[in-house]
């Protein structure tokens, strides 16, 4: 007959206390993180367009203009 015993409690614990403080570093990265502004990135689309808009010119003028227009939606 055989007998499993454990007795390694505290790297049980070690584990866990390890696993919350990562967690708790995770978490508090997560809320310190500074996200990419919304209107940075509508004013880098609206100019994207605009460039986008002024490469079609020559060809097709009828699609730069639509291009414009939605660029001034924004």
């Amino acid at each position: 007959m055989s007998t499993l015993a454990i007795n390694s409690s505290a790297s049980l614990e070690d584990g866990y206390l390890k696993n919350v403080g990562r967690a708790a570093r995770a978490l508090l990265a997560a809320l310190l993180a500074v996200p990419l502004r919304r209107a940075d990135s509508e004013a880098r689309s609206r100019r994207e367009l605009q460039l986008l808009a002024n490469s079609y010119e020559a060809l097709t003028p009828n699609l730069s203009a639509e291009l414009r227009f939605l660029a001034s939606r924004g």
